[in-house]
Order: C-alpha cells, then structure tokens, then sequence
C-alpha cells in the first residue's frame, strides 16, 4: 500500500489536538489515559502543541482505497455468480467507510450489509459462527446495529480487528460470507 499523511483529531484533557501521523496508510494516531511521560511536539493545522508521549498509541485502521478495494472485490464476486448485493465495510470502530449497492439488490440489504459488517469487526469474528452464540447467550441480538445473520468476515492485522465486510442480498448467508471473505482476501493478497 502506498505512504500517506493522514491528520487526526485528538481529545487530550478536555483540549483539542490536531496532531499528524505519517505512516503507512493503515496508520491512525489515537488518545489514551496514561501517566505524564516526556512531552513530543506535533504540528497541526492549529500550529505546534506539546503532548506527552504517553498519550499518544499508534493503531492500524484500513483506509478508504482499501476499503474500496475490498469493497470492490466482494461485489465483482457477486456479480460472477450473478447475485445482486449490497456490500459494507466499517473500519475498527464500526463507521462504515464504504458502502455499495449492486445493481438490483434488494432495499434491505444496504442496511443489512452495514450491520454484519459491524457485528462482525466488533468481535473479530465472522458472523456466521457469531450465530451459533446466540444458543448460550440469546441477548447479544439485543445490542444495537448488530445483525447475527451469516455474511460478515473480519480483516485483521497481528490478530487484532481493523475493518468488517458485511455483505447481503443474495439468498443465502452462506453465499453473503463467500463474497464478504473474498473481499477480505483482497486485502490481504
């Protein structure tokens, strides 16, 4: 993947930060709590701020060219097999950072496709073993904008979750999570 800059808006003690990560394009600068540790200058649009190094973690998240390849990938692989769905990918927070609706696909699958892919980047997990949970634990359907149907594959980099592909619209999830993984599998290829 190519190198960018990517600029990200910081919370640090009640103050706004704007703080630049230059990195991989998977690269994103978040807030954590932590002990003061030696103070780190970064630049801004708002000019230059000191922020301890302790509060600052670097994190992987998929950017919109990824995610519009994967995105991509999950829909042509519908198309081959001439289904007509709608495809989701969220990154590691669950905000959708694409979303396309193939040409004929039914109305519900848009928001469908979202769903899955949120359900399954927030727990790592494709939704369709997610399914089998609900048997112990009946209650998780109850969590909002979760969709415990068969059609969402996790992308993850060293184990930890960084997007979700949700696909839906053809008739089974069987076929949603063939075409979601192949989405994933674009990332990784």
């Amino acid at each position: 993947m190519k190198q960018t800059s990517r600029r990200t808006r910081l919370v640090v003690a009640g103050a706004l930060v704007a703080a630049t990560a230059a990195g991989t394009t998977l690269g994103a600068v978040s807030a954590s709590a932590s002990s003061p540790s030696p103070a780190r200058t970064v630049s801004g649009a708002e000019g230059r701020q000191d922020v301890h190094k302790g509060d600052l973690t670097l994190s992987t998240h998929l950017d919109v060219d990824g995610a519009a390849k994967a995105a991509r990938a999950a829909l042509d692989a519908a198309e081959k097999e001439n289904q007509h769905v709608s495809v989701a990918v969220v990154d590691r927070n669950g905000n959708t950072i694409v979303a396309l609706r193939g040409d004929g696909s039914g109305p519900q699958s848009y928001v469908s496709a979202e769903k899955k892919a949120y359900t399954a980047v927030s727990w790592n997990a494709p939704t369709s073993e997610l399914v089998k949970r609900l048997d112990q634990t009946p209650q998780l359907k109850d969590i909002p904008g979760t969709l415990f149907l068969a059609g969402g594959a996790p992308v993850a980099v060293k184990g930890a979750p960084i997007a979700g592909i949700g696909v839906a619209g053809a008739p089974s999830g069987d076929l949603d999570e063939k075409f979601a993984r192949a989405g994933a599998a674009a990332l990784t290829e």
